[in-house]
């Protein structure tokens, strides 16, 4: 077959995943980062918004702190404890030098090799437009891992780090590399379902059935190109 995934690198030992909103990381990415902490590897979280946006029948004041209590249950879930917020307006994050700045000072606080975020791309498969803060994050994300290296930018922030050597862009329609979760696809699946209030405002499904049909139905849809694992994938750019 072609176009077959390649195995994302493991001869790191840091990753900081940085998504716009409480479960960007949740819809797919988090049995991954499951997979990755069992093996003893460090990985942290970033979030641009607190996602108070989010929940039509909830006031964003009250949304903002029962959404950052989700991400935090969520995220322990799969052997993350650093979850950091850095409470950009949610649903009108703007792409821009500030943006990047936020960002790359998170990445030279936590000095990571590897870098996750989500699909920035104007569609998701082509069909649907894509969120406008996803679009500015993982962008913003991508240019980030290089200013985080340059000390003559952002001047006055912790000390540069120029160790990225990866970001992974989770949701890509053109993916290179994968994850086998075989077993670790139940923490992903628990991992959403953590985002209750998030998931009652979303559907009128029993929210175990909706969550354990998305995340499975994700692993499966690329298992054909990784050797029928279930498989979380990536689309990984060299840094």
């Amino acid at each position: 077959m072609t176009n077959q995934l390649t195995p994302m690198p493991d001869d790191w030992q840091r990753a900081l995943a940085i998504v716009a909103h409480p479960d960007d990381l949740e819809y797919g990415c988090a049995a991954a980062i499951a997979t990755w902490t069992a093996a003893g590897r460090e990985v942290s979280y970033v979030l641009a918004t607190r996602g108070e946006a989010g929940i039509d029948t909830l006031d964003p004041a009250e949304a903002g702190p029962v959404r950052e209590r989700e991400q935090r249950a969520s995220a322990a879930v799969v052997g993350v404890r650093s979850v950091e917020f850095l409470d950009h307006a949610d649903g009108v994050i703007e792409y821009g030098v500030a943006l990047r700045r936020d960002l790359a000072a998170a990445i030279r606080r936590h000095r990571p090799e590897l870098v996750i975020t989500l699909n920035a791309d104007d569609t998701w498969e082509g069909t649907h437009w894509n969120s406008p803060d996803h679009r500015a994050v993982g962008r913003a994300v991508l240019d980030a891992a290089g200013d985080a290296g340059n000390r003559w930018i952002f001047r006055g922030l912790e000390e540069p780090w120029d160790g990225v050597r990866w970001v992974a862009v989770a949701g890509s329609d053109s993916p290179t590399h994968a994850v086998d979760v075989t077993h670790t696809l139940e923490q992903g699946v628990r991992s959403l379902l953590e985002h209750r209030a998030y998931i009652a405002a979303l559907t009128t499904e029993p929210p175990e059935a909706y969550v354990r049909n998305l995340i499975e139905g994700f692993a499966q849809q690329e298992a054909a190109r990784f050797g029928g694992r279930p498989a979380i994938t990536f689309r990984l750019f060299p840094c």
